[in-house]
């Protein structure tokens, strides 16, 4: 896996951090688990754009929306993530790439379903990096 990286973190474990957290919303998804996908995102006035244009303004929308549809949407198949690039805007503020690509339970490429490409704004707050923002699209070929 090769990730880009531009600009200067605050730390040098910051990158790890960052993958360690799109790993966490991978682990979410893939398990269907709300409260662990809400935990990536920052308590004060996130957004979120679904890959279906969906715009959602803040925690309790936010969460309402993922407690609705998270139970269940893996049924069929689901997906792995994988950082591609991070840029530090700030020491605290990162925007991120990603690539998320639909798998079979087992882990075989799915064909006929789009690939994702989540962008993150993230915010390192305490410590801790969540998601500020986010824009999920789907790859349409």
């Amino acid at each position: 896996m090769s990730i880009q990286v531009f600009g200067t973190p605050d730390e040098q474990d910051d990158v790890q951090a960052i993958i360690r957290l799109v790993a966490e919303i991978e682990h979410a998804q893939q398990n269907e688990l709300p409260e662990a996908f809400m935990s990536a995102f920052r308590t004060q006035d996130p957004v979120w754009t679904t890959a279906h244009g969906k715009r959602l303004s803040g925690w309790d929308e936010i969460s309402a929306f993922t407690h609705k549809v998270l139970p269940g949407a893996m049924k069929d198949s689901t997906a792995v993530y994988e950082v591609e690039r991070i840029l530090f805007v700030r020491p605290d503020v990162a925007a991120v790439n990603a690539r998320q690509r639909p798998v079979t339970h087992d882990g075989q490429p799915v064909d006929d379903v789009p690939e994702g490409r989540p962008f993150y704004v993230l915010a390192k707050e305490g410590g801790q990096w969540r998601i500020a923002a986010a824009q999920n699209t789907r790859v349409v070929s």
